[in-house]
């Protein structure tokens, strides 16, 4: 039962979480994707080896004992956690238990259309869904989604989700060279997202090692897609690439055409300029040409 809490681990945006593994014994899910680090396995539509509801809920009991000062716990697994076929009344049972710790989930959204899946996503604080792709031909080559799964449906599912959900809803991109980095790709996430309105989306690339042979992004790259999203987009570069990037020397209007296209955190102003820039930047903010935003735990820098 140990290998069910892992952690607790620090996030600037969650602050100290414990992970919950539905799946600990082996992977199980329904995309094999292209970057994921744990080794390639036969997809499936359910889940074939399924920890009983007592052992995860005594294993939670047991390390919320041991620690007490929890932000979060994150509901994960060696897979897809939707996949679990209890995870209704494992959410409820939490939801009993918990006290002030916000309970999240990693999902790819792969369920989100099954009204079951919707009924107990509710029922978390957070929930934070994968969405690589927006065409299911991106869809099969690059996440290798199980047979029968429709990108549209899942687009849909996601749609149908967000209208009744009051949480905060967050989106992860993570980009894979030449897999789904061209413009036709992020036109169709962005038309798709602009109607989603999701409360953030997290842009990120391949930052451990991969099953297959493919590559990230490299940081620079990420900024150039960043900009083909519609700048209202809530969107956040969380690559840890960022230090391959030599600083820049900005002009004022520079900056602040840079924030006209994507607001940036403190950490990629940092990377982007150097020190003279950076004091251009500080007396725009000092100005309030700039204003500074916080979406869900991210503080961001955007033009005023």
């Amino acid at each position: 039962m140990s290998n069910i809490i892992f952690g607790p681990i620090h996030s600037r945006r969650f602050g100290k979480s414990l992970g919950v593994d539905l799946s600990p014994g082996k992977k199980q899910c329904n995309f094999d994707c292209l970057y994921c680090e744990l080794d390639p396995a036969k997809t499936m539509a359910d889940q074939d080896e399924i920890l009983s509801l007592e052992d995860i809920l005594s294993a939670i009991k047991s390390a919320l004992k041991q620690h007490q000062d929890i932000d979060f716990l994150t509901i994960t697994a060696n897979g897809e956690p939707t996949l679990y076929p209890y995870l209704n009344d494992l959410i409820h049972e939490i939801n009993k238990i918990k006290g002030k710790i916000k309970i999240l989930i990693l999902s790819n959204a792969s369920t989100i259309a099954d009204p079951k899946v919707q009924h107990a996503l509710l029922q978390f604080d957070e929930v934070k869904l994968s969405l690589d792709c927006a065409t299911q031909k991106c869809l099969k080559k690059l996440d290798r989604s199980h047979n029968g799964i429709d990108v549209e449906k899942i687009k849909a599912g996601i749609l149908e989700f967000k209208s009744k959900y009051r949480g905060p809803l967050i989106i992860e991109i993570l980009v894979v060279k030449t897999l789904n980095d061209t413009k036709e790709e992020i036109a169709k996430l962005n038309e798709y997202l602009l109607k989603l309105q999701p409360t953030r989306i997290d842009l990120g690339t391949i930052d451990r090692p991969p099953a297959f042979d493919v590559k990230p992004v490299s940081y620079a790259e990420l900024l150039n897609i960043s900009h083909q999203f519609d700048s209202a987009l809530p969107l956040y570069i969380s690559s840890r690439k960022k230090a391959e990037i030599k600083v820049s020397n900005y002009s004022s209007e520079q900056i602040l055409e840079t924030l006209r296209k994507r607001p940036l955190t403190q950490e990629d102003i940092e990377v982007l300029l150097d020190k003279k820039s950076q004091q251009r930047f500080n007396f725009l903010l000092k100005e309030k040409k700039i204003e500074r935003v916080e979406t869900n735990g991210v503080k961001f820098y955007k033009k005023a």
